[in-house]
C-alpha cells in the first residue's frame, strides 16, 4: 500500500499531473469559473466588527437593549460653527436643509432648531401642548435674538442638545429609519443623497458643515476598505513581481507566477462568496496576503526547475523532480502557514473565525494551484535560455552566504549574547504594551470624517452612544418618583465625567414638565415633589395624544427606562475606570432586589471585544505553537529538535512585542493578528533548513558541522529570497490609510526579517552547540515524512 507523503507517493502525483495536464488545466478553469459565480454573494459589512461571541454576556445585554428600545446607533449629526449662521438668510437656509431630509423614506425624523417646541400648560384642558419656537421662518434679527435668549437662557432642557451656548455651535440631528441602519440602503442614502445635498449647501451658503454619527462613520469607513482592497492587490502584485523579476531576470517566470497568484485571489473571493461571509477589515486583507504568500511557493518551484534543467538538461525529468522533491516541502510549509491562520477558527469570535477559515483555505488553495499550474505550463514552454539561469550562480549574494557561515562558525557566543540581550530588552518592552479599545483609532486620522468626529468631541463630548437600561421589575415602575430621583443622581455623576456628554432620559422630560407647569419659569426645571408629582403627571397623561413625553425613553409597559449619553473616543484603561466609577454609583443607588441596571452601547461592546481578543491572542498563539510543534514531532521524531526549531521562531515574536511596547503600538483588533500570522510563516524557513540539514546528515555520515554548513549554503539563498519577498510583500500594507493595517504590515514585516536572521544564524548555532545529543542516529532515525528525498531542495 502506498504511504502518504513518501517519495513513492510524490512520484505517483508527479506522473498524474504531467500525464493529465490538459484535463487538470480544464478542471482549474472550470473551478475558477464556478468560484467566480459566487462573487455575487460577497457583500461588505454594514455594521461594526463585533469581536465578542454571540452568547457573551455583553452581547446578550446589548441585544436585550435593542429588543426593548430598537437600534440606538441611528443618528446622523450635521453641525456648523460659524457666527454668520445666526443671520436671517442663513438660518432660514439651515432650517430648509433640515426640512428637505424629512421627505426621504430612509429618514425617521429630523430635529433642527425650527423643530424645537416649547412645552406650554393649558389650564383649561389641564394638559400640556406644544408651541414652536419658530412658526414659519425667521424674518428679522429681533426674532433671532429672542430665539437665542429663550434657547440659551430659559429652556435648559435643550442645553447641549442642538447647540453649545458657549461656542455657539449649532447642529441638526437626523434619525434614520432603524430598519435600514444595518443594510446597504443606509449606504446608498448617505453616499447618493445626504453627502451631495450637504456639499451643495456648503457651496451655496459658504459654510463649513461637519457630519458625523455612527451610520455616517460606518459608511465612509466601509467605502475606504472597499477602495483599499484594489490598491492592496495591485501593490502586492507590483512589489512581489518586481522582486521576483529582480531575482530571476525572466519575464516568462514572472508572468507565470502572476497568473498563479491571480487565480489564487479569484479562488479566495469565491470562497468568501460561497461561504456567504461579509468582507470586513480583516477578510479584506486576505487577497493581497495570498499574493504575498503565493510568490514564495513560485520561487521554490521555479528555482528548483531551473536548477534541475541546468544540472542535466532534461526538461521532463526536471519537472517531475520539481514535484517529487519540492511538493512535500512546500506542502508542509503551507500547512504550517495555514495553521497559523487556522488557530483563529478556535476562538469564539465570529469575525476571527471567518478570517481564519477563509485564510487557511486560501493558503492551501494557492499551494495546490502552484503545484499544478507551474509544472504544467512549463511543459508547453521552450527550454530556458542561458540568461534565465544566470541567477543560479548567486555571485551577487555570495558575500552574504559567506558572512552567515563565518558568523555561525566563529561568532556563536556573539550570536547568543545578542539573542539574550534582545530577549531581555523585549521582555521589558512587553510590560509597556497597552490595550486599545478605541473605535476610531484605526480609521484614517487625516480623513475628513475623522476630523469631524474630533470636532463633535470638542463641542458636544462625543458621538458614540453609551446607554443605561433601568429595569424596575414592575410595570409603570419608571414613573415612580423614587425611581426618577435615583436616575437623576446617576445622571449627575455622568454629567461630571468630562469624557461623557450631557445625558438625557425621562428625568429631563419630567423636569421640563414641571417647568411648563410653572409657566416656563427656568427656576422650576427640577424634579417635582411628591405633592406636585400627581398634578404634573395628570397633565402629562392628558397630553399623550398630542405630546408623547415618554417616546424613546420609556418602553410601552413603563417597566424599562433608558439613559442616553455619548462618549469621546477614549482608551480601554480610561473606559474601565469610568465604568467602575459608574457601576459603584449604580450599586449604591439601585437596590438589586428592586432594579436591574445595565450599561451597554456600541462603543462599550467594541471595547469589551478588544479585551476579549487579548485572551484569544494567548489561546490562538499557544495553539499555533502546539500545532507546529506536533508537525515537527511527526517529521523528526525528536523532542530536542522541537525545542531547537521553536526557539528561533519565538524570539522574533518577543522582539516584535517588545517593539510594540517601546513604540507605543497598542494591542488592538488589527495588531492582535501579527503574532499568529508571523509565527505560521516564519516557521517555514525552519522546516526548509532542518529538512536540508537532515538530508546532509545522511549524506555526510552524521557529521554535524559539515551538514550544518552544507544546509546553510544550500538553503540560505532560497530563505533569503522568500524572506525578502515576504518582507516587501507585507510592507504594502503600510500604504493603507488605516492605522491598524499599517501597524499589521510593518510588524509582520519586521518579525519575518528577524525570523530570517534567527533561522540563518541562531538555528545553525544551536545545532552546532547541541551536536552530540542531536546527532544521535537513534534520535534522528527515519522521519515520518521524508520532506526532501535525495538531492537538493533548491539551489
Amino acid at each position: 500500500m502506498l504511504k502518504l507523503f513518501t517519495k513513492d507517493f510524490w512520484d505517483v502525483i508527479a506522473r498524474l499531473i504531467l500525464r493529465n495536464k490538459i484535463g487538470i488545466l480544464v478542471g482549474i478553469i472550470i473551478i475558477t469559473v464556478l468560484f467566480s459565480t459566487q462573487w455575487k454573494n460577497m457583500r461588505f459589512s454594514n455594521t461594526e466588527a463585533n469581536l465578542l461571541p454571540d452568547d457573551h454576556e455583553v452581547n446578550i445585554t446589548y441585544n436585550n437593549f435593542l429588543k426593548t428600545f430598537g437600534e440606538e446607533g441611528n443618528l446622523i449629526i450635521i453641525g456648523v460653527k460659524d457666527s454668520t449662521l445666526l443671520s436671517v438668510d442663513k438660518l432660514n437656509a439651515w432650517n430648509e436643509l433640515a426640512d428637505s431630509f424629512k421627505k426621504y423614506d430612509e429618514v425617521e425624523t429630523v430635529i433642527s432648531v425650527k423643530d424645537l417646541q416649547k412645552l406650554v400648560k393649558d389650564t383649561v384642558l389641564q394638559k400640556f401642548s406644544l408651541k414652536p419656537f419658530i412658526k414659519d421662518s425667521i424674518t428679522s434679527l429681533g426674532q433671532i435674538n429672542e430665539l437665542k435668549d429663550e434657547l440659551f437662557n430659559k429652556y435648559p432642557f435643550y442645553d447641549n442638545f442642538l447647540f453649545n451656548k458657549k461656542t455657539k455651535t449649532i447642529r441638526t440631528i437626523i434619525y434614520l429609519d432603524k430598519a435600514i441602519v444595518n443594510t446597504s440602503t443606509r449606504k446608498d442614502f448617505i453616499i447618493n443623497e445626504l453627502v451631495p445635498k450637504i456639499e451643495s449647501f456648503e457651496a451655496s451658503e459658504n459654510l463649513d458643515l461637519r457630519i458625523s454619527g455612527m451610520p455616517y462613520i460606518r459608511t465612509l469607513n466601509a467605502q475606504l476598505i472597499v477602495d483599499e482592497i484594489v490598491w492592496f492587490v495591485l501593490a502586492a502584485l507590483l512589489v512581489t513581481s518586481l522582486i521576483f523579476f529582480f531575482f530571476f531576470r525572466s519575464f516568462r517566470a514572472t508572468f507565470i507566477s502572476l497568473v498563479v497568484v491571480c487565480v489564487g485571489v479569484m479562488w479566495t473571493l469565491g470562497i468568501i462568496g460561497a461561504l456567504n461571509y461579509e468582507i470586513t477589515v480583516l477578510t479584506a486583507l486576505i487577497p493581497p496576503l495570498i499574493i504575498v504568500i503565493g510568490i514564495p511557493n513560485c520561487i521554490f518551484l521555479i528555482n528548483k526547475y531551473q536548477h534541475e534543467v541546468k544540472l542535466h538538461g532534461n526538461k521532463v525529468k526536471s519537472l517531475q523532480r520539481v514535484i517529487t522533491k519540492i511538493g512535500n516541502a512546500t506542502l508542509m510549509t503551507n500547512v504550517t502557514t495555514a495553521s497559523g491562520f487556522a488557530t483563529f477558527i478556535f476562538t469564539e469570535s465570529t469575525l476571527l473565525k471567518e478570517f481564519g477559515i477563509v485564510a487557511s483555505l486560501s493558503i492551501l488553495s494557492i499551494f495546490i494551484l502552484c503545484l499544478l499550474i507551474i509544472p504544467i505550463i512549463y511543459t508547453f514552454l521552450p527550454f530556458p535560455k542561458d540568461r534565465h539561469l544566470e541567477h543560479l550562480n548567486k555571485r551577487w549574494i555570495g558575500g552574504f552566504v559567506n558572512w552567515m557561515e563565518r558568523m555561525v562558525k566563529h561568532e556563536r557566543i556573539a550570536i547568543y549574547s545578542v539573542a539574550l540581550v534582545l530577549l531581555i530588552v523585549s521582555i521589558i518592552g512587553i510590560y509597556q504594551i497597552k490595550i486599545s479599545g478605541s473605535l476610531i483609532e484605526d480609521m484614517p486620522q487625516d480623513s475628513e470624517f475623522v476630523n469631524d468626529i474630533r470636532f463633535f468631541e470638542d463641542e458636544f463630548n462625543g458621538i458614540m452612544p453609551l446607554e443605561f437600561m433601568i429595569d424596575t421589575k414592575r410595570k409603570q415602575g419608571v414613573m415612580k418618583l423614587s425611581t426618577l430621583r435615583r436616575m437623576d443622581e446617576l445622571q449627575e455623576l455622568i454629567n461630571e465625567i468630562p469624557e461623557l456628554s450631557k445625558p438625557i432620559s425621562v428625568v429631563d422630560l419630567v423636569k421640563y414638565s414641571k417647568q411648563a407647569y410653572y409657566n416656563g419659569n427656568p427656576n422650576f426645571y427640577q424634579l417635582p415633589t411628591s405633592q406636585e408629582n400627581s398634578f404634573i403627571l395628570s397633565y402629562a397623561k392628558n397630553s399623550t395624544s398630542d405630546v408623547d413625553l415618554l417616546k424613546n425613553f420609556v418602553d410601552s409597559t413603563g417597566q424599562y427606562a433608558r439613559i442616553t449619553t455619548f462618549m469621546k473616543d477614549i482608551g480601554t484603561d480610561k473606559m474601565e475606570r469610568i465604568e467602575e466609577d459608574i457601576q459603584t454609583k449604580i450599586n449604591k443607588l439601585f437596590p438589586k432586589e428592586q432594579y436591574n441596571v445595565t450599561m451597554t452601547g456600541k462603543a462599550l461592546v467594541f471595547q469589551k471585544g478588544t479585551a476579549y481578543l487579548v485572551k484569544n491572542l494567548a489561546i490562538s498563539l499557544s495553539l499555533a505553537i502546539l500545532l507546529i510543534a506536533l508537525f515537527m514531532a511527526y517529521m523528526f521524531r525528536s523532542g530536542r529538535m522541537i525545542i531547537v526549531s521553536l526557539i528561533p521562531n519565538l524570539i522574533p515574536l518577543l522582539v516584535t512585542a517588545g517593539l510594540m511596547g517601546y513604540l507605543g503600538v497598542p494591542i488592538k483588533p488589527s495588531t492582535i493578528l501579527v503574532f499568529s500570522i508571523a509565527f505560521g510563516i516564519s516557521v517555514d524557513d525552519t522546516i526548509h533548513f532542518l529538512a536540508k540539514y537532515r538530508q546532509e546528515l545522511q549524506a555526510n555520515n552524521w557529521k554535524i558541522k559539515t551538514s550544518v554548513y552544507g544546509a546553510l549554503r544550500e538553503t540560505g539563498v532560497s530563505m533569503f529570497y522568500t524572506s525578502i519577498v515576504l518582507f516587501f510583500g507585507f510592507s504594502v500594507f503600510t500604504i493603507s490609510s488605516f492605522g491598524g493595517t499599517v501597524a499589521l504590515g510593518a510588524l509582520v514585516s519586521a518579525t519575518l526579517l528577524f525570523a530570517m536572521l534567527s533561522n540563518l544564524l541562531l538555528l545553525p548555532s544551536l545545532l552546532l552547540s547541541l551536536e552530540r545529543s542531536i546527532a544521535n542516529k537513534e534520535v534522528l532515525r527515519e522521519p515520518a515524512i521524508n520532506i526532501i528525498p535525495e538531492e537538493d531542495e533548491t539551489d
